[in-house]
Order: structure tokens, then sequence, then C-alpha cells
């Protein structure tokens, strides 16, 4: 998504303060007010909206590397790292949202929302449709590739989603969802800001039992060096060549025969073809193999200037004991038994930062497979929240 964005920042005189501010003025592009700015940091339940004047001001309780997000509907979202402006006074000029046509059209359309609305749901949501609900689900717009079998939906309104189960709303702004059907492949990014809307003990429980063994939780122990004593084990995963799988010659034959093929009763789909596509659809690209057992954090991260990265060649799989927490007589225990989930990370040998409150720089970009890949908005949990919250 191309964003065009004026940002001037402009420094009064220095001022001493112990507590971290963010604050200043959000006006369009001829020096008018825009109240009810939605301000918030990404991913937390920290934020506030612009006043009349559009004058805000923002106090935070630490220092983090999280991003600063200005969002209103028909506006150009425009997101920057506190680092930058902290203790600073801002003036933010946001311009207004202009639709952008590719080159190529894929029109977003009825039937296409109809057709694909709950793959949409159960990958960016969940299975829990009942309890996690998207309150203004009719705004959302889908588009459906049929050469490239791609699936992109997107939302001109920020999304309302309410989840009864962890007791949040969540002001969700969807940037981009792109599935890939032939690759079999989903991601989806957007900046989201979480209000308290229940609180009981099942809601706490449940907000235990979604954190615990989560991705969050997996990298707050990597930034703590605690991942051992938080029951992680991670082990090294190398990748091998399927030779079953097909040849990049053998796919693009897939394609051209999709191109010209025509449905009809009498019809034979070459042999040659059928088995291509047989294996296309019962082998995967690669195999995977165990090749270095309970590697330590200094194998998979890096310190530079005081920053953690993650930096690694290989694909991991990460092992977690979990117990769940229980509610017995008012009191919030574990489970005796732990389940076993296994999740894998594939840093593909890009580098990551990786923050105190459990997030990475681009997580969009970190792809992951099992249990964290079940980590949807049915079990997100602000980036604030700390366990038993």
């Amino acid at each position: 998504m191309k964003k065009t964005i004026f940002f001037l920042l402009i420094i009064l005189p220095f001022y001493f303060s112990i507590a971290q501010v963010i604050k200043g003025k959000v006006v369009n592009d001829i020096e008018k007010p825009i109240s009810n700015v939605n301000i918030y940091l990404d991913g937390t339940k920290t934020g506030t909206i612009s006043a009349t004047d559009g004058s805000f001001s923002l106090n935070l309780s630490s220092s983090g590397n999280n991003n600063l997000v200005f969002q209103k509907d028909d506006y150009q979202t425009f997101t920057i790292n506190t680092s930058e402006v902290l203790n600073k006074t801002l003036k933010v000029v946001l311009l207004r949202a202009k639709e952008i046509e590719e080159v190529v059209i894929i029109p977003y359309t009825e039937a296409a929302y109809k057709n694909y609305i709950h793959f949409f749901l159960d990958s960016f949501i969940g299975h829990d449709k009942e309890n996690v609900k998207i309150k203004n689900q009719r705004s959302l717009k889908f588009s459906f590739d049929k050469e490239n079998k791609i699936l992109k939906v997107k939302a001109p309104q920020t999304l309302i989603i309410e989840n009864k189960n962890l007791g949040y709303t969540i002001d969700y702004n969807l940037v981009e969802f792109f599935a890939d059907f032939d690759n079999n492949t989903t991601r989806y990014m957007g900046t989201s800001f979480f209000k308290e809307s229940k609180k009981s003990d099942k809601v706490k429980l449940n907000r235990m039992n979604a954190y615990d063994g989560s991705q969050v939780h997996f990298f707050r122990s990597v930034f703590l060096n605690k991942v051992a004593d938080e029951g992680y084990i991670v082990n090294q995963i190398t990748k091998f060549p399927n030779p079953k799988y097909p040849t990049e010659e053998e796919l693009q034959l897939l394609k051209d025969f999709a191109k010209t093929f025509k449905p009809s009763g009498n019809i034979k789909i070459p042999e040659d073809i059928l088995e291509i596509s047989s294996r296309k659809r019962n082998e995967l690209p690669y195999k995977i193999g165990i090749t270095k057992t309970q590697i330590p954090e200094t194998d998979y991260t890096k310190k530079n200037d005081g920053k953690l990265f993650l930096d690694y060649d290989y694909m991991m799989q990460i092992n977690f004991k979990k117990y769940f927490y229980e509610l017995k007589k008012g009191q919030f225990v574990k489970a005796t038994i732990p389940i076993i989930r296994t999740s894998f990370l594939h840093p593909e040998g890009d580098i990551f930062e990786i923050y105190r409150d459990g997030n990475t720089s681009n997580p969009g970009q970190l792809t992951n497979q099992g249990e964290f890949a079940n980590d949807k908005i049915e079990k997100l949990l602000p980036l604030d929240y700390q366990l038993g919250d």
C-alpha cells in the first residue's frame, strides 16, 4: 500500500519532564484542524483522540518500541515509531485518502464477498464466530483473481471487532489481507487499538490461556533470556527439496493448461497433467528434519548497539509444554498434565528486531506455522498485557 503523507515535526523550546509525553496537533493540507483522529500505540490499550482544535496529548508509561498510529476513516493512516517523537511537540498533516486503481483491475464484488467471507473469517478471526465478531463486517470489500488464484480483502472503514471471550473491543485498521491459493499462503497486516469491554474471572482466565505459549510470550522470553525457564524448547530445522514435488517447469505446464482449459462433457485431461496435479496436491515442496536440538538463544539471536535481533538462517521448531490455567475455588491454578504445542518460525535469513513487549519489527514478514499460526484475532491480546491482567 503506497501512502503519501506529510509529517512535520516542530520542536518547541526544550522542557524538563520525567514522564514520556507525545503531544501536538493534527491538521489537513490547508491547515484546518482535524478532530476525532484516533491516536494510539499500535497493538495496545494506550491511546487518545484529537480535540476539536486538532490538539492531542498522550502520556506513555514506558519508552518502548511501539508505533504511534494516526488513523481516521477517509484519511491516509500515518505511523511512526515513538522513539522518534518522545517529548516533542508535533504537527501532523493528514491527507484525504484516494483510491488508486491497479493497472490490471480486479473488481471488488458482492459475489466475491459471498464466496470468500467464511474463508476470510477463519483466516483472520479464527473459528469462534459466536463470541468474536466484526460488528461492521459488511464494509469489507473482496476481490478474487481467478487466473492467479489470489484473494484480496480491503476495509475502507476501521473494523470494530468485539471479542467477548477476552473482554476487548478492537479498532482494527486492516492494511492488507492477501491469500495465494496456489501456494497455500495467507498474510494480513494492520494496526489495532484495544478497549476493555468486560472484566470477570472467566475473562481473566481466557486471557491467561491465550497468552501462555503464544508467539508474544515466546519473544518476551527471548528478550529476557528466559526461553528454557518459561518452558520452551527450540530446535533447528533444515529443509530438504522434495524430489516428488513438481519442478518449476511442471508447475508452469499446469498454469498454461489451466489458461486454455474449457470444461465440457467430452474433454479428456492429459495423463501428464493429471500426474503433475496429483503430486502438487499431495506433496510438500520440501521435507524437513531436526538437525540440532535444544539450541540456545545465542544461536538464533544477535545483539547490536543494545538491541536484540532474531538472526537465523534455518527454520525453528518451538515446542512448549502448555499447562492450561484453571479456576478452582476462586484461585487460578495450572493443570497437572501438559499438552505439547509445536510451532515453526521461518526467519529465512531475514533479520527482525525483538522488543521487550514481545513484538518484532516487520511482524507481517515473519512466516509462522503450527500453534503460532493459530494465534488469530480471537486470541489477540494487547502488547501491554501482563499475565494476570
